[in-house]
């Protein structure tokens, strides 16, 4: 560490103005509240889940569900909860509570019915004694399909008659559990120095034309949020959303703030990344650019499958074979003869074309971070364990209290993801921040830190500094970032990652890592490209016995490496993204079928109902995993000289004025050449935080 204080102090300025320099400005004010006791600068990693439903929502509802708003929060915050079926008393038959607590979450009930649903559980409002809402209250399940034709409708949606005149009826009583769902987020939002859990207002609007999922999950930066959402009974299209959102949000109520996350384009039989609008008119720049500003992520794996790619639509990526459902849209599952999806239904090619797009309309429309939920529909946040998956609702099957033993889910179901966002702090300001500049990654469940820098001159031996992160924001842009222009016409840029295994708790550790991948996609003679790079990879392989589900020793605790493209153009637009995956693990159903006994080669002990055990479509054991937000290079303009090769300063490598350089180095001053480690040599770094282990975090 250097003696001179003052080389030291101007370090730490270069690397926090370098940060500042890839950090997006925001709109939102930051709230009167003491500062956090965890804060650092250099960012640490939190676990949540974005996604959440409760009795609020129509198919939660349906299938049982009795938790509230408050009650999804107490649990995210490790509460134990009940949950269906119930006994003929009303006391839960199931319970569960969390291992680790959540840093964060969003309960995002389903807008569409909030007032309708009111009306059909409220004796006495208009509307309580309709047709429907007598089939609502006595044949839940019936009144899911009957509902939600309204929604599958598309540009012809309407509200039922029961709702009066503008729907005035029906948008009245929608505000009460609006209100529920906002005082829940506040009431649960720790605002002390602890900083110990932040809950963020928010709703799902549900827009499915023709059954075709386009569903967004929208989120508020803070506590000031519109009278009532807007839900896809409102506005059909999702152009129209973000629209009606900006006039009722951004314009109307001052420090209002927002953005919108797709999900499940898996199901949208490839209308989520088409190249045209739901009208079928083709992207207009003005289109690109408000669909870039309303939706700076997306949901890449949940309850309902992964949306990364499919072996076979547009990848020969053999991990691409992740969580697939076999159909194309949410008609898909009651079809016999249902398609698979095709490549505009996932998100590595919406990636690709994105890159496409940019180049005709100047904007990329599809420039999308990544983030991964559960979107449980049992009130539920962050129940991720494969082997204690309870199901998740939504578009499967309601539990019950009688009848045999049966698979708590339908089986090409899973039990979701998990969101994580590098942030100084754990604060609504702080984490909305990092979703706004994309500096987050997913997981299918396990809480796997990973963090990926790209640059143009990373020092080769950067996995053995101590100040990984330092020099990492220093030197370049973090995921969810656009590298700098290059120093000269023979650079070629170089990608930091590194990955620590989820530590688990005492009883269930996590399991070990496997690989390193880093995923290319770039245009090379106007059409897209991919490839996939193994940049670290553990020395043992392990495996795992499916009839005891125990695993062998092998796998890695840790990876890293720095990584530079060897077939790099200067000229090509690209995008790189990082994936992590772990040694292989049990399924959950494998868990739950060796449990119940069943050996799929010995018929007597597979009952009628445990069949779905022995489905070999379905695999039996899986690769968790951690994709990180892309980092992305855009070319000189065509017909633009190549920057010439950088000339050395005369300043010596130990100088004050090189050291002063990294922020302008991170902006890609040509003029720079700047060596990271010489920020390492100077200053002293905190240490990262691990995920939580229980109510504490453990430090590195």
């Amino acid at each position: 560490m250097s003696k001179h204080p003052v080389l030291r102090v101007l370090a730490w300025l270069a690397v926090l103005t370098a940060i500042d320099a890839i950090t997006p400005s925001s709109t939102l004010r930051a709230e009167e509240r003491p500062p956090c006791e965890g804060r650092n600068a250099l960012r640490q990693p939190f676990f949540g889940d974005l996604h959440v439903h409760t009795a609020l929502s129509l198919d939660a509802s349906t299938q049982g569900t009795r938790l509230r708003p408050r009650d999804a929060y107490r649990f995210a915050r490790g509460e134990e909860v009940g949950i269906q079926p119930f006994d003929e008393s009303g006391n839960a038959l199931r319970h569960l509570r969390l291992d680790r607590p959540l840093d964060f979450a969003a309960v995002t009930d389903h807008a569409e019915f909030f007032g309708e649903l009111r009306i059909c559980e409220t004796p006495g409002l208009p509307g309580y004694d309709s047709p429907t809402c007598m089939v609502y209250r006595r044949w839940p399940r019936l009144a899911f399909f009957v509902m939600n034709s309204r929604v599958a409708a598309g540009a012809d949606s309407t509200r039922f008659s029961y709702c009066g005149e503008g729907a005035r009826g029906c948008l009245d009583a929608a505000r009460a559990p609006w209100r529920e769902v906002v005082d829940a987020a506040e009431e649960s939002y720790d605002r002390t120095d602890r900083c110990s859990f932040t809950s963020f207002i928010g709703y799902e609007w549900t827009g499915a034309p023709d059954a075709r999922n386009l569903h967004r999950n929208v989120l508020f930066a803070g506590s000031v949020v519109p009278d009532l959402p807007v839900s896809a009974l409102d506005a059909t299209i999702v152009s129209d959303l973000w629209r009606e959102l900006e006039r009722v949000c951004t314009k109307e109520k001052p420090g209002c703030e927002f953005l919108a996350i797709p999900h499940n384009s898996n199901l949208s039989a490839g209308l989520m990344f088409a190249d045209t609008e739901e009208t079928g008119a083709p992207f207009t720049p003005e289109y690109a650019r408000l669909r870039a500003r309303m939706e700076p992520l997306v949901e890449l794996t949940q309850h309902k499958g992964d949306s990364e790619c499919r072996l076979g639509a547009g990848t020969n990526d053999e991990s691409c074979t992740f969580e697939l459902l076999p159909y194309d849209s949410f008609a898909g599952k009651f079809m016999t003869s249902a398609e698979d999806p095709g490549p505009t239904s996932f998100v590595r090619n919406a990636l690709k074309d994105g890159l496409l797009l940019e180049e005709r309309l100047g904007t990329n429309p599809f420039q999308l971070g990544l983030v991964a939920s559960t979107d449980t529909h049992l009130g539920t946040p962050g129940q991720v364990d494969e082997k204690n998956h309870p199901g998740h609702g939504g578009a499967g099957r309601p539990a019950t209290a009688d009848g045999p033993i049966e698979l708590p889910d339908d089986v090409e179901f899973n039990p979701g993801g998990l969101a994580v966002l590098w942030a100084e702090e754990n604060t609504r300001e702080s984490l909305f921040a990092a979703m706004r500049r994309r500096e987050t990654y997913s997981t299918s469940g396990p809480r796997i830190t990973v963090r990926f820098f790209g640059g143009w001159s990373y020092p080769a031996d950067l996995c053995d500094a101590a100040s990984f992160d330092e020099i990492g924001y220093a030197g370049g842009v973090p995921m969810g970032g656009t590298l700098p222009a290059p120093p000269d016409a023979a650079a070629k840029p170089s990608f930091a990652v590194t990955a620590l295994r989820d530590p688990g708790v005492e009883k269930k550790p996590g399991a070990p890592l496997e690989r390193i991948q880093i995923v290319k996609g770039w245009i090379e003679n106007g059409e897209t490209r991919e490839k996939v790079y193994d940049v670290a990879t553990a020395p043992d392989e392990a495996t795992v016995d499916e009839a005891t589900c125990a695993t062998s020793a092998g796998g890695a605790s840790s990876l890293c490496r720095v990584w530079t493209d060897p077939d790099f153009d200067l000229a090509e637009r690209a995008f790189y993204y990082a994936r992590v995956l772990e040694t292989p693990t049990c399924r959950w159903q494998t868990y739950f079928c060796n449990a119940a006994g069943v050996r799929c080669d010995e018929p007597d002990t597979v009952p009628p109902q445990l069949g779905a055990c022995c489905d070999e479509q379905i695999p039996r054991t899986i690769r968790e995993r951690a994709v990180t937000s892309p980092i992305w290079y855009g070319v000189i303009a065509r017909g633009a000289r190549a920057p010439r090769p950088a000339r050395q300063s005369r300043a010596g490598p130990h100088s004050c004025a090189r050291c002063a350089s990294a922020a302008r180095f991170a902006r890609g001053d040509p003029s720079l050449h700047f060596s990271p480690d010489h920020v390492a040599r100077r200053s002293r770094v905190p240490k990262i935080r691990e995920p939580r282990t229980g109510g504490r975090r453990r430090r590195t």
